[in-house]
């Protein structure tokens, strides 16, 4: 049966099963220790090939050609890769961790994914330079002089327009078109100010464009990879905007191009599972969807409300819905004459 073979994988599959596993994430998205020990049991390495938007996930995960194993990807790429047929779909037959996670996470990933982690989009800021805390996302959308050619957007057709749609008091799922000309012209105007439309933990790497940022688009969580970056304790902070803003969860998923589906599973098993759920959730001070992991994690941990995001904030905030294909298209050439403006400057 697919359960005991799924369980019986940690002491059974040989190494020459499968050599390496290929995993599909953000960078620094995962604790290494967890997948070294994986590693340590199995026999097997595991790769990780990083992307920095949405759709560049998406183009690979698109590919037929692509080898991937294993994908951290949003709930709505979740659902819509699993029904076109790229994402096995998953149970707690084949996938014992399942039975950690509550129906209410679970079914936001559509069957094909576990939830992996999740929190809000929001303002990140260098506390050395922005002194006050932004509080709405006009302090990102209509920024001050000082801001100018200092800050980082995002190049994706999701997520970069959640401050504008969110300010105008529009859903963040919008698909009609005056709606997003009406975004377009926020976007437009806060043009001059942006320095770059690469993803913060992306540009603050590059010697060149890092030091000058001061003000991003980004995730809960992103302040302690940026601090880490940059060696500097609490230099970054985040902020979500008094409007609201996306509430999102992360699903990890197995894609049915798999050529070692049975190794897939046992490391999706492994990573999502309460022990090493907690683990993750710590190193990377992100809330984790493990309701048994939840029990491991510290009481100050649980409380800070820049990690477990206050239920008045999640209230008004909006999940991701699937946008229909016109929209998609009218966001892409958006977001591509943004940046080609930038690149023009």
């Amino acid at each position: 049966m697919a359960t005991a073979a799924a369980v019986a994988l940690s002491t059974s599959l040989p190494a020459t099963a499968a050599e390496t596993i290929n995993l599909l994430i953000w960078e620094a998205y995962v604790d290494p220790s967890i997948l070294s020990d994986w590693t340590a049991r199995t026999g097997i390495d595991v790769h990780q090939t990083y992307y920095d938007s949405g759709d560049a996930r998406d183009e690979v995960l698109s590919n037929p050609s692509s080898d991937i194993d294993l994908v951290v990807t949003g709930e709505n790429g979740a659902r819509l890769f699993g029904d076109r047929g790229i994402l096995k779909s998953l149970s707690a037959d084949t996938l014992p961790s399942l039975l950690e996670y509550d129906d209410s996470w679970t079914k936001r990933c559509g069957g094909y994914g576990v939830p992996y982690l999740w929190g809000t989009m929001g303002i990140l800021y260098r506390s050395d330079t922005v002194t006050a805390a932004p509080t709405s996302w006009a302090d990102l959308m209509k920024p001050g002089e000082p801001l100018r050619h200092h800050i980082a957007m995002f190049d994706d057709h999701n997520e970069a327009f959640v401050p504008a749609l969110v300010l105008l008091g529009k859903s963040i799922n919008a698909n009609d078109e005056p709606t997003l000309r009406e975004a377009f012209q926020l976007m437009k105007a806060q043009a001059p100010y942006v320095l770059t439309y690469d993803y913060v933990i992306t540009s603050i790497q590059n010697p060149e464009v890092g030091p000058e940022v001061h003000m991003a688009l980004g995730y809960s969580g992103d302040q302690h990879v940026l601090d880490e970056m940059t060696g500097k304790e609490r230099l970054w902070r985040y902020a979500v905007p008094a409007e609201g803003t996306l509430f999102w969860l992360d699903c990890m998923a197995v894609s049915t191009r798999s050529k070692h589906t049975e190794a897939a599973l046992d490391l999706l098993n492994h990573i999502t599972s309460a022990r090493s759920a907690a683990r993750n959730a710590i190193s990377l001070q992100m809330p984790t969807a493990n309701r048994e992991a939840l029990k491991l994690i510290p009481a100050d941990m649980r409380e800070n409300a820049e990690i477990y995001t206050a239920p008045e904030i999640l209230a008004k905030s909006q999940y991701q819905e699937e946008l229909s294909v016109p929209s998609v298209q009218s966001r892409r050439r958006i977001i591509s004459s943004l940046v080609q403006f930038r690149d023009t400057r």
